[in-house]
């Protein structure tokens, strides 16, 4: 894939999380709640200051993350759904 996030943009691909599953209660897919964990795909170069600066971000590709339940735009891309993000909607960095 050569998908490039323009500026303080990045690019996330949702972390499963493990079902546990208890009793015989099955919840379809369509009811279930999004994992609000990811993977940094792909960054951008960094948000572009007023005064010509560019600042890096503190994210970078491979970096797992935690993100607002409704941040962020989804994306199909080759048939992989994908968040792209701002940087300020990235709640923390994980480990």
């Amino acid at each position: 894939m050569a998908l490039r996030p323009l500026h303080d943009r990045v690019l996330v691909k949702r972390l499963d999380t493990a079902e546990a599953v208890v009793g015989s209660i099955i919840i379809p897919d369509s009811a279930k709640e999004k994992p609000q964990q990811g993977e940094v795909v792909a960054a951008g170069s960094g948000k572009l200051l007023e005064t010509g600066k560019r600042v890096e971000l503190d994210v970078k590709t491979g970096d797992k993350i935690l993100f607002g339940k409704y941040s962020g735009s989804e994306v199909k891309i080759d048939g992989a759904e994908y968040l792209i993000l701002r940087e300020d909607e990235i709640l923390a960095v994980i480990g």
